[in-house]
């Protein structure tokens, strides 16, 4: 996976498709200046940063009231329950974990999180 080429794409999603709720987009820079994950500002403040690894990847959305949304596959032995596990959903905290449908393919998982945030926003 080609992060840089992979989180230019995902941030033209966000600007073009979804202009109503999302204000910027930004690759965060790791170093050697490399594409560390993508930061997505929302209208209301909040903001979102998908971070995608080999194999591993979170979409956190973190709230001005504290709320979180994050769908990730990290595989905590608490989650093992969970249908979808490693796949998780935490749905306005860290304690309140569902199952995650989110798509595998990060441009169509974007654009789920970005629908389910606009419904939110």
């Amino acid at each position: 996976m080609d992060a840089e080429i992979t989180y230019l794409k995902l941030k033209s999603i966000a600007l073009q498709e979804f202009p109503d709720v999302v204000v910027s987009a930004s690759v965060v820079r790791g170093p050697l200046n490399t594409a560390k994950s993508l930061r997505i500002y929302f209208v209301d403040n909040s903001f979102l940063e998908v971070w995608l690894g080999d194999r591993k990847y979170s979409y956190h959305w973190q709230r001005k009231d504290g709320k979180i949304f994050r769908h990730d596959n990290a595989p905590h032995k608490k989650h093992e329950g969970i249908k979808t596990f490693p796949k998780h959903f935490h749905d306005g905290s860290e304690g309140d974990v569902k199952e995650s449908e989110l798509d595998d393919k990060p441009e169509v998982a974007l654009r789920e999180f970005l629908n389910f945030a606009r419904e939110k926003i």
